[in-house]
């Protein structure tokens, strides 16, 4: 079905580069970058997916009941995204917030042409159909020059909050109410932030976003005129034959250019009781998702509140394993863990609810997951973090940022961490 490809690279940053680039031709285009982090669950330097042979879209319902069939029926690489919505395919729950980003709840395409990159060697997957087209798009990707956009300069962008700091204050007392009153532990409250009217180019921000956080979950996706540019720290779910990994983040710190200052930060967010007891909650939220489809006695937690540094932020992650059945279709464990912990709460449906009452906009992608499916079933999906989100046709653009609030939190402290993880994207667009 597929013809595969392999060469050496003489410089592969600059193949990746060129790569991206090239791929701008494409209606459809993934994008996963790991940035050379080597994290020992990560099978592929980068993968580039484009142009559609076959495609499923859908809003919620039944979204995971005909992504099983798809993928089932596909038997092939298929790669796309889990918007947040899809929640209210697995609960009896509802979206009515404002949506200026309009993306589909699901979207997952099977590529006509595939290129995976590790280490010095790239290989050319591409379906029967296109594989006339290997060597000569080896040829041109390597003759791609790298232009900056001369337009680069473009107009001020006016970032507006949809939530301004006072009402963001009460909303947070609110839901401490809630957790005081112990209708929930723990919830992921977001706010976003937007700019109408605006004129980007996707490609030249996602750049700037990546080369300022170089995360391990870099996602450029684009579908027509729907942009997703995502410097994301975070994976949601994993699955390598029979085995399950899972690797939440709760708890931020900032980084310090003062190397004995930011040693410290990181040392403190490690033994911070706030954020190890939100990390903590979380995991035993992912632990119990996880036993939905895991064989008895086989959850584990792998590595329990270890900080990790990245450009932007200090960040403390979790890792959890199962172990499935043979007989356990891929798309059920994603049906039964999703939306992931860390961006909802606990007890999960409660803090869904809660959130949905106090937020001003429809997640949709936001807090949903990129990634994609191999032929034998195995996959591999982020969490949509640190990202901007973009419509070209009403020119409309979307950042946003969340944190957790728990029964210690101080409304204050908890706006000053939406700004440290807003930082990267704001920047980025006020270059």
């Amino acid at each position: 079905m597929r013809t595969s490809y392999k060469q050496t690279l003489l410089n592969p940053e600059v193949f990746k580069q060129q790569l991206l680039f090239w791929a701008q031709q494409s209606d459809d285009v993934v994008w996963l970058d790991s940035n050379n982090h080597n994290e020992r669950y990560t099978d592929y330097d980068a993968i580039l997916a484009v142009d559609a042979f076959t495609s499923l879209q859908t809003d919620y319902t039944n979204a995971f009941e005909r992504l099983d069939e798809y993928q089932k029926t596909t038997k092939d690489w298929i790669f796309g995204y889990l918007s947040y919505d899809l929640k209210n395919s697995v609960e009896d729950l509802e979206s009515h917030n404002f949506d200026g980003l309009g993306f589909p709840e699901l979207y997952f395409f099977q590529p006509k042409k595939i290129i995976f990159i590790k280490g010095d060697t790239v290989e050319f997957q591409y379906l029967n159909i296109v594989d006339d087209d290997i060597q000569n798009d080896f040829v041109n990707i390597n003759q791609t020059v790298i232009s900056e956009d001369a337009d680069n300069s473009h107009d001020t962008i006016k970032v507006k909050l949809r939530i301004h700091k006072d009402e963001y204050f009460e909303k947070v007392k609110t839901m401490l109410a809630h957790i005081h009153r112990g209708d929930i532990y723990e919830a992921n409250f977001c706010q976003e932030f937007y700019a109408e009217d605006s004129l980007i180019n996707p490609l030249e921000t996602y750049n700037r976003l990546n080369q300022i956080s170089k995360p391990p979950f870099a996602t450029f996706f684009k579908t027509f005129d729907k942009y997703l540019m995502s410097a994301s720290p975070e994976r949601y779910l994993k699955k390598i034959g029979n085995k399950v990994i899972s690797q939440p983040i709760k708890g931020t710190a900032r980084r310090s250019e003062d190397k004995e200052e930011d040693q410290k930060l990181a040392k403190d967010l490690g033994n911070d009781p706030k954020e190890r007891s939100e990390n903590i909650m979380i995991v035993d939220l992912v632990r119990n998702d996880l036993s939905h489809t895991a064989t008895k006695g086989s959850v584990k937690v792998e590595e329990l509140c270890k900080v990790y540094s990245f450009l932007q932020v200090h960040q403390m992650i979790s890792t959890i394993t199962s172990i499935i059945s043979n007989d356990t279709y891929p798309v059920e464990v994603l049906k039964t863990t999703f939306p992931m912990g860390s961006m909802t709460g606990a007890p999960k449906i409660s803090a869904m609810k809660i959130i949905e009452d106090l937020e001003e906009t429809k997640r949709g992608l936001y807090s949903g997951a990129v990634g994609y499916f191999s032929p034998d079933g195995d996959f591999d999906f982020n969490v949509v973090i640190r990202s901007i989100l973009y419509n070209a046709s009403n020119n409309y653009l979307s950042y946003s940022v969340g944190s957790a609030i728990t029964a210690q939190s101080d409304p204050l402290k908890e706006y000053e961490e939406c700004l440290v993880k807003a930082k990267a994207m704001r920047e980025v667009l006020e270059h």
